[in-house]
């Protein structure tokens, strides 16, 4: 059963038209819209559907073993619903695996706009001035002949600091001198924030727009886009060049809807590329086969080795984070790293103790904020701590990824937790010694009892150092 539902979902994508080479309607092409989405009259609309430009598509699938929706590929009984239509007068089934984005409903179709438009060629896209290293332009290399090629896929297993998005840029070069549509695509919002201003500077004559759940700008109609994983529901066969970011990180990883439009919003000759430091025991296994290649980058492109994480126990932990505390011991060494002259970033498990932690310090006169996934003004709070407004920055792991600080030291607050897995906390570690001004920071997990997710994620560490020390 789940090998034919897996088949529908990967390969069935004969609706999709061929190429329209002819149509300027960049709003339109590559997506699946809905119709309050197309910003057209009704007499509008059928002119394009006769031109082949819009494509009417079934929007809820039935098949022997149940129904499938089109956009977001739900095939689960319990995230479908029926409701009355006053459009057609009937009772409808609806998906609600994707209802945040607009409800999908089997009496209304979807619609696919042809992806024949011709992008603009950039002769010299890119403006950026620095060097990569050697290890970084062998893996440059490599992703350019993946662009020339046209189609096929490669891992990019850095570790964090490598420069993943300056190893890129060759790539994204030789793309848009082609023509070719892009889209870089991450599981988190914060990472889309940070990746858009760096890009525009590197690519400033290049139209580049970012997508994302409250993004300013929803048109989508750039030959560069830059969006979460979800934007990603609302294409089909789009991009030439499809990048996936973090690709081991949540939700991505465990969603089958995001990888389902992920490979939908490709060509089907696209060239994808997927950058980790943390690849899943999944990817792992693809590599082992020989079925996925791969570029290794065991070295930060300073030179420098990662931090370590020290492993502190602190017995009395969960007693005192139930009082909305820190064990004395956590305390002073807060108290000790306030006389460097790092910042400091504090994980802690879950939103109600980073809320209770950032009031108990504030009582005590640090300055401090507190930032999560439900928080709005996070945006604003993260840019303010790279501004050095405040000095702590205690999170949840809505940072553990994506984002960088120039010179931070990190504690994980209870890091024996269940959220905090061996990716998380190589992750996390990862935000500490990123400058080159700066290349070393203090990395400590305190916990109640070692776990393998930690002792995993040490040993991943110094695994990689031990590696970039033979290079």
């Amino acid at each position: 059963m789940f090998k034919t539902v897996k088949k529908y979902l990967r390969k069935d994508f004969s609706w999709i038209p061929p190429e329209n080479p002819t149509h300027n309607y960049s709003y339109l092409t590559g997506k699946l819209l809905l119709r309050h989405e197309i910003p057209y009259e009704d007499e509008k609309v059928d002119q394009l559907i006769a031109q082949s430009i819009l494509i009417k598509v079934t929007s809820i699938e039935s098949y022997p073993w149940g129904q499938r929706c089109r956009r977001c590929g739900n095939t689960k009984s319990y995230l479908f619903a029926k409701m009355p239509n006053a459009t057609c007068g009937q009772t409808c089934l609806y998906c609600r695996s994707c209802i945040q984005m607009g409800r999908v409903i089997e009496c209304e179709p979807l619609y696919y706009g042809s992806s024949g438009f011709e992008w603009p060629l950039h002769e010299h896209p890119c403006q950026w001035d620095g060097e990569l290293t050697i290890h970084q332009q062998k893996a440059a290399d490599e992703l350019v002949a993946l662009v020339r090629t046209g189609s096929g896929e490669k891992l990019v297993w850095a570790v964090c600091g490598a420069g993943k998005t300056e190893i890129l840029f060759p790539a994204l070069t030789e793309a848009l001198k082609k023509g070719k549509r892009i889209c870089l695509a991450t599981p988190r919002t914060d990472v889309v924030r940070e990746l858009l201003p760096r890009l525009q500077k590197s690519f400033p004559g290049v139209n580049i727009q970012a997508l994302y759940g409250d993004s300013p700008d929803k048109v989508g109609d750039a030959p560069f886009i830059i969006a979460t994983t979800h934007q990603l529901l609302r294409f089909a066969h789009a991009f030439d060049v499809m990048i996936i970011d973090e690709v081991d990180a949540f939700p991505f990883h465990n969603d089958v809807s995001l990888h389902y439009a992920s490979e939908r919003a490709a060509k089907p000759k696209a060239s994808i590329i997927y950058l980790t430091a943390t690849p899943r025991k999944k990817q792992k296994r693809r590599i082992r086969a020989k079925h996925l290649p791969v570029v290794f980058i065991p070295q930060r492109f300073h030179g420098h080795p990662l931090p370590v994480p020290q492993l502190k126990l602190t017995p009395t932990l969960h007693r005192f984070l139930k009082k909305g505390e820190l064990p004395p011991k956590v305390l002073q060494q807060i108290v000790y790293q306030q006389q460097t002259p790092r910042q400091l970033l504090l994980f802690l498990p879950s939103i109600k103790m980073a809320e209770q932690m950032a009031a108990y310090l504030k009582e005590r006169n640090y300055k401090v904020q507190s930032v999560h996934a439900e928080d709005s003004q996070r945006a604003e709070k993260i840019q303010a701590f790279r501004n050095k407004e405040y000095r702590v920055l205690i999170t949840t792991t809505i940072l553990e990824r994506g984002v960088t600080f120039p010179s931070v030291d990190v504690y994980v607050i209870d890091a024996g937790h269940v959220v905090f897995d061996e990716a998380a906390l190589v992750q996390i570690a990862g935000r500490a010694g990123r400058s080159p001004d700066d290349p070393t920071g203090d990395v400590i997990f305190y916990h109640i009892g070692k776990t393998d997710e930690m002792l995993d994620a040490v040993e991943s560490i110094r695994y990689m150092n031990k590696l970039g020390r033979k290079l």
